[in-house]
């Protein structure tokens, strides 16, 4: 459901988004009686997303994202998850195999928690360890990336890029992975930093932009904490 605008609240932006974030988590209690014993991940990273659109709806005015659009800030491509250290992955919507190749289409805002149970106070301990925001173009995964750049390099042409898309494993069928190489062949796309699972919906992994983002080294990915 949209949220409806507040008139006289400042726009949202992507930049009071990063900035929010990091604001949203100094207010942000790390007790959480409500989340003690819970151990579905999914559930944790709602809680957390939902408490964060809570925080913003009070500052700005903003469209929220439906289950028709499938990420949180539509009008600003950005896609909120929350996710575990221990296992830093989450799902979304599968639209098409070239999300492998040329990213997501959006941008993602990703919050990585740590829960604890204090089972004596029965409650739950959140700490942020990481705020990662990862530009869209950098959305796509790695190895399947890596691998197009690399025949590109070394003057691949098309047959080389259908043969590797087939070993990739991409949802496409021989004339979608001719048309994927074709594509590839007049646009080359940029170095993905996700891992992304083929599923029926993505898996997404974030270790390596996790990495990344605590360097500062990368462009297209940083550490919004810092």
């Amino acid at each position: 459901m949209n949220t409806k605008l507040t008139p006289g609240k400042p726009a949202l932006t992507i930049a009071a988004l990063k900035q929010e974030a990091k604001r949203f988590l100094a207010a942000f209690s790390k007790e959480h009686p409500e989340l003690f014993g819970i151990t579905d991940g999914k559930a944790v990273g709602t809680y957390v997303e939902e408490k964060f659109n809570v925080y913003l709806r009070e500052r700005y005015e903003y469209q929220s994202g439906n289950a028709a659009v499938g990420i949180d800030f539509p009008a600003l491509e950005v896609d909120v998850k929350a996710t575990s250290v221990r296992q830093p992955q989450s799902s979304c919507p599968f639209r098409s195999a070239e999300q492998k190749v040329y990213g997501l289409g959006y941008n993602l805002l990703v919050f990585v928690y740590e829960k604890i149970d204090d089972a004596p106070r029965k409650t739950a301990v959140l700490d942020f360890k990481n705020v990662v925001f990862v530009r869209a173009d950098k959305t796509a995964d790695f190895q399947t990336t890596k691998g197009i750049l690399g025949i590109l390099d070394r003057e691949g042409n098309a047959e080389d890029i259908v043969a590797f898309l087939e070993e990739r494993n991409l949802f496409l069928d021989e004339v979608g992975r001719m048309h994927l190489a074709e594509k590839i062949m007049h646009e080359r796309p940029c170095l993905g930093y996700l891992t992304i699972s083929n599923a029926l919906q993505w898996r997404l992994q974030y270790g390596r932009v996790i990495k990344l983002a605590s360097d500062g080294k990368t462009e297209g990915v940083e550490n919004v904490l810092a």
